[in-house]
């Protein structure tokens, strides 16, 4: 049996690109994601899409996710281009909920092709000796919760985990945990499944292990709280304090800045920003001043200015 991960960053559009990868690693995630990426994308060697495959030469335990639905270009750009890359893992999404990808019969939409399912988990493996892995969710909606499908199609095609987000594509983010859902892929399932949806600190963590998963996959849990995954593994709620998420807000950016360039950065930090200030004091006035500024080293000036002035 493959190397197997216990607490996962969750792959997140927008989000989980280098910068942000390896603050969390160095909080305690065994394995990251880039953020997902279009087969078709890379197949036509699309710049854009390029470029959301920025990996570190030092990066470890990286995974690469992937979507579509083409099995004929799935397999080419995995043993073209995936097995190039310095990833550990290579994961096909089943369950993005977003209505262009769902339009597209991509993502969460190929929940209703059970077969299609496996026959591009087979493609993939075929075609590369990393590990591969699946991110579903159970269902459409609560009424086609086919979960229990999907499983029997997934294991026969034999990835090396499967990702199980909880809630089903109607329920995007929103929707309650369905923790009995998991416990029974749990108990049938050959091959280790991921619990994935709602982990934000310890008592949330229990909730998903009391379904029997062994291992887990935080999302917006970690957004301004990378700790989290240090809290996770040693099983108490831990705390960023003021100076440690303003000292994280400066290294997040200059990460940003080396890997991205000045104006990315300058736009794709104000969202991560008010994740680690958010629940601070004043920090609306400063959010909104951030979020108006063309100029970093006014938002430096701001930042520095906003943390003096809590300090004394």
């Amino acid at each position: 049996m493959k190397k197997m991960y216990k607490f996962i960053m969750a792959p997140l559009a927008g989000i989980t690109d280098r910068a942000f990868r390896e603050i969390v690693k160095e909080y305690g995630a065994d394995l990251t994601f880039t953020e997902m990426v279009n087969v078709k994308g890379l197949y036509y060697k699309d710049e854009k899409t390029f470029r959301l495959v920025d990996i570190g030469e030092d990066e470890k335990n990286v995974g690469i996710q992937i979507f579509g639905r083409d099995i004929e270009i799935i397999k080419k750009v995995t043993y073209d281009y995936l097995n190039t890359l310095a990833v550990d893992v290579i994961d096909f999404n089943f369950g993005c909920p977003a209505p262009k990808i769902f339009k597209n019969n991509e993502g969460s939409a190929l929940l209703k092709e059970p077969k299609l399912m496996g026959d591009i988990i087979k493609a993939i493996k075929e075609n590369t000796d990393k590990m591969v892995s699946s991110k579903i969710r159970i269902g459409i909606d609560r009424d086609l919760l086919n979960y229990m499908e999907v499983l029997e199609s997934l294991e026969d095609a034999a990835p090396d985990f499967i990702t199980v987000h909880a809630r089903t594509r109607k329920g995007y983010y929103h929707e309650d945990v369905n923790y009995e859902a998991i416990k029974k892929m749990v108990e049938k399932s050959t091959i280790p499944i991921v619990a994935n949806g709602g982990i934000f600190d310890i008592e949330t963590l229990k909730k998903q292990e009391e379904t029997g998963a062994k291992s887990f996959m935080v999302a917006r849990g970690a957004l301004g709280n990378p700790l989290i995954f240090r809290s996770l593994k040693e099983g108490k709620n831990l705390r960023l304090s003021f100076d440690e998420r303003m000292d994280l807000i400066f290294k997040h950016y200059r990460k940003m800045i080396e890997y991205k360039g000045e104006r990315l950065a300058l736009f794709e930090m104000r969202k991560h920003i008010a994740w680690y200030l958010k629940g601070l004091k004043s920090s609306n006035k400063i959010k909104n001043e951030i979020n108006n500024e063309k100029s970093i080293e006014r938002v430096f000036e701001l930042l520095d200015k906003y943390r003096n002035n809590q300090e004394n």
